[in-house]
């Protein structure tokens, strides 16, 4: 099982940039920072060998980050579509087995979520975590299934239900998580709010 963890490297200015105009470049940057640390540390123990896929910086910075016991990756260039089909076939090159990827935007997500994803996968071609903003949290396949990153309206509310058309039409049996928030805009914040007093 290979997670990939999406991210960024947290530049003030380049990160969490619809959350500037309510928290300003700082202070998105530090949220980014920790939510980043928050997915990190909470799904390192899913039982999945982790790879952080990281946009900005460079490999040097994100280890004295995240820390030296992780695998690196830069994203490629592109859309998020474009990041994401580069990531699983990367991945599927190198690992025989199942493949999932996430954000570090939702703080809800738990490493219970990671095992459901990979227990589906036995039986689905394809698993989805649906945010409640239209797009999803988490994506995973047995195979890598490249359609599924195409002709999408990425950063829209329809990702979600076209993806699962795009699944549909190639007859992939598709499985289905439970609903989470992602901290995209100014009213999403309550749900890292909430999340952060839990610690």
């Amino acid at each position: 099982m290979k997670l990939l963890v999406f991210t960024r490297y947290p530049e003030p200015g380049k990160v969490k940039t619809r959350l500037v105009s309510a928290l300003g470049n700082e202070e998105a940057s530090r949220l980014h920072q920790e939510m980043t640390e928050h997915t990190v540390n909470t799904l390192s123990s899913a039982g999945a060998e982790l790879e952080i896929w990281f946009d900005g910086g460079d490999e040097k910075r994100m280890r004295a980050w995240l820390g030296e016991n992780l695998q690196y990756k830069h994203q490629d260039q592109g859309d998020l579509g474009e990041k994401l089909q580069g990531a699983f076939a990367d991945a599927f090159h190198r690992h025989k087995g199942c493949v999932a990827a996430v954000g570090c935007d939702c703080p809800d997500l738990t490493a219970g979520h990671i095992q459901d994803a990979f227990s589906r996968l036995s039986e689905c071609d394809v698993v989805l975590g649906p945010a409640v903003d239209g797009g999803y949290y988490l994506i995973g396949m047995r195979t890598l299934q490249a359609s599924l990153f195409n002709n999408i309206d990425w950063g829209s509310e329809h990702v979600l239900q076209q993806t699962l058309s795009i699944a549909k039409k190639l007859g992939l049996k598709v499985g289905l998580l439970e609903k989470l928030t992602d901290v995209d805009r100014p009213e999403d914040l309550f749900a890292w709010i909430r999340r952060k007093n839990k610690y």
